[in-house]
């Protein structure tokens, strides 16, 4: 496992992963398939649509 020498740089991968984390991760017990994949696409275009810009 890599380790931080920086809080500054622990904070910004700590940050960006929240980010992805909170798109990405949906509790998937708590809705149906056909809703899961609905978020899911959606989250996904989201993120393509930032990484191109």
């Amino acid at each position: 496992m890599q380790r931080f020498r920086r809080m500054p740089s622990l904070q910004k991968s700590a940050a960006v992963h929240a980010a992805v984390s909170n798109q990405f991760n949906q509790e998937r017990s708590l809705s149906s398939r056909a809703t899961f994949e609905l978020n899911r696409a959606a989250a996904l275009a989201a993120w393509r649509g930032l990484c191109t810009a």
